[in-house]
């Protein structure tokens, strides 16, 4: 009977990985503990090793696969003379089946999500002395957990006892220590808290940026999840800012020296200009940092657009300052003017 091999869950918090790496290809002999494939989690790229000794008859997902669901069928396994012919691929979109039908559907192996408790192995008492069938990792985490084997009941092929039938059978038998004991009263759970705000969606954010040169750039497992972490820090942690003196003594006698040569063209440059210029160079020396968030992507782009905080009564606007690097200190003074005065009047 063929098996199922599973995406598995290799971290408390993985919901979805990549299939970075097969190890092995269709009709290679595998062996207990023997690595199949590379798989990039929201943490690091982990091995993943197979659990039951058989054939590889079928690899259901393509290397490089991203965003592949833990418990999703990646690979069948055939048992010893099975016709890989046979095998069908399971239907990815197929609609979620009862408990019924789940008690007869082909076991698969690979860690279960946390929240697979239909997966979790009946313990059933054996008969003594009966010869007991396991993997080696089914063995070794049954040792680890103190439970004998003998009251496991095997859902690998022949009643083979796998990981998964150990690993529920440890949750069954401390269910079943917890049902012993005394009730104790139900406490209402906490109302759940308000949804936190989320940003735009990525085709807004590509709208917006349209008309500016820029490059994609994807995300990987850990990018995403240091940007979540990050989120919800913001969100829910409190911050304090830092403040620090600056001596502009020589940048002041510059702007002197510059507005005394322009001062026949009726053009006065201010220190906002000199800091709008500087932060333009810099975003030109530190590409990463001249970045947009998109949801699904950061978009890198070429040319420093400037926003400059301009207040008005009642609020704030922020017209930008397109292609900052390739203006001159007095281009950027005119028309950081201009956009001060029409944002000033509601006008831009």
């Amino acid at each position: 009977m063929a098996i199922e091999i599973l995406m598995p869950a290799l971290s408390p918090t993985m919901e979805e990985g990549t299939l970075a790496k097969w190890l092995v290809k269709e009709g290679d002999a595998v062996k207990s503990g023997q690595i199949l494939a590379e798989i990039e989690t929201d943490k690091a790229t982990m091995e993943f090793e197979a659990v039951d000794e058989g054939v590889i008859g079928k690899l259901l997902v393509a290397e490089g696969t991203a965003g592949v669901k833990v418990n999703t069928p990646i690979a069948m396994l055939l048992d010893d003379g099975e016709d890989a012919s046979a095998v069908a691929a399971p239907p990815t979109d197929a609609p979620k089946m009862d408990a019924a039908a789940k008690e007869d559907a082909p076991k698969g192996y690979g860690q279960p999500a946390p929240a697979a408790a239909e997966s979790r192995a009946e313990v059933r008492p054996a008969a003594a002395g009966a010869r007991v069938f396991a993997s080696p990792l089914a063995r070794r985490i049954a040792k680890e957990k103190g439970l004998d084997l003998a009251g496991v009941k095997g859902s690998g092929p022949h009643g083979r006892i796998v990981r998964a039938d150990v690993e529920g059978a440890g949750v069954a038998a401390w269910e079943s220590r917890a049902e012993a004991r005394p009730t104790e009263p139900v406490v209402a759970p906490p109302k759940p808290a308000a949804a936190m705000p989320t940003g735009m969606a990525t085709e807004t954010v590509l709208k917006m940026y349209a008309d500016r040169p820029h490059e994609d750039v994807a995300l990987d497992g850990m990018r995403r999840t240091i940007a979540a972490r990050l989120t919800e820090a913001k969100q829910t942690i409190p911050h304090f800012y830092l403040r620090r003196e600056v001596r502009l003594d020589a940048l002041i006698a510059f702007r002197e020296q510059l507005n005394k040569g322009l001062e026949a063209r009726g053009v006065k440059l201010s220190i906002n200009d000199f800091i709008i210029k500087a932060c333009a160079m810099a975003l030109q020396a530190v590409p990463d940092a001249n970045a947009v968030w998109a949801g699904d992507r950061i978009l890198r782009l070429k040319p420093s657009d400037v926003a400059v905080a301009v207040a008005i009564e009642g609020g704030l606007f922020t017209p930008v300052l397109r292609d900052a690097e390739k203006k001159s200190l007095s281009t950027l003074s005119a028309e950081m003017k201009d956009l001060a005065a029409r944002a000033k009047t509601r006008k831009l």
